[in-house]
């Protein structure tokens, strides 16, 4: 089986941009589930929403 590759969230081009609409829904929808408050988009880049989208799916254990 091949391994998957991923490049770190810190270095995407583009990971200081603010995060995106789909990131945002993914937020509100995980934090309702979570009973915590949704960050807004002002709040986060991308690759910090990554990285939160990622840790509240392995808290959920959606992964």
């Amino acid at each position: 089986m091949a391994e998957r590759l991923q490049k770190e969230s810190e270095d995407w081009g583009s990971g200081a941009d603010p995060m995106t609409d789909a990131q945002a829904s993914c937020l509100k929808t995980l934090s309702e589930q979570a009973g915590r408050p949704a960050p807004t988009q002002a709040e986060m880049t991308k690759a910090e929403a990554s990285e939160l989208i990622d840790e509240m799916r392995r808290a959920a254990r959606l992964d």
